[in-house]
């Protein structure tokens, strides 16, 4: 009796070619985590722009930098991807744009508007 033994089969994420929807999906996911991961440090910033002129002022001194500019754009970023594609999720839970047509179309969309809102949003905060 010859017994074949299963081998590990690797996996290389990096050939892989995911559906737009599936690259959406993802970037859904590291936004939601995006935006939690960076909720301590925006707590941080209001409560030091609270204790007194001082805190004031040494806020008003780490937002005025093009870091949190940069930083500023990517939770933006997060925000709108995470909004526009919990509304495209929502119209799927309804069976809106589930022909594959329609589907690849608005996975599109939420992956084009999400940073041209964001650099929007970023323009009419600075």
């Amino acid at each position: 009796m010859i017994t074949t033994q299963k081998r590990p089969f690797f996996l290389n994420l990096l050939v892989i070619r995911l559906p737009v929807a599936g690259v959406m999906s993802i970037g859904h996911r590291i936004s939601g985590v995006a935006m939690v991961a960076t909720l301590p440090y925006f707590v941080y910033l209001l409560a030091l722009s609270v204790a007194g002129p001082a805190g004031f002022e040494a806020a008003a001194q780490l937002v005025s930098g093009w870091l949190f500019k940069a930083f500023l754009f990517l939770f933006l970023w997060a925000l709108m991807h995470h909004f526009l594609a919990g509304i495209r999720y929502l119209m799927l839970d309804i069976d809106i744009g589930i022909e594959k047509p329609v589907y690849r179309q608005t996975a599109w969309a939420v992956l084009v508007a999400a940073p041209v809102l964001a650099l929007i949003l970023l323009g009419a905060l600075s």
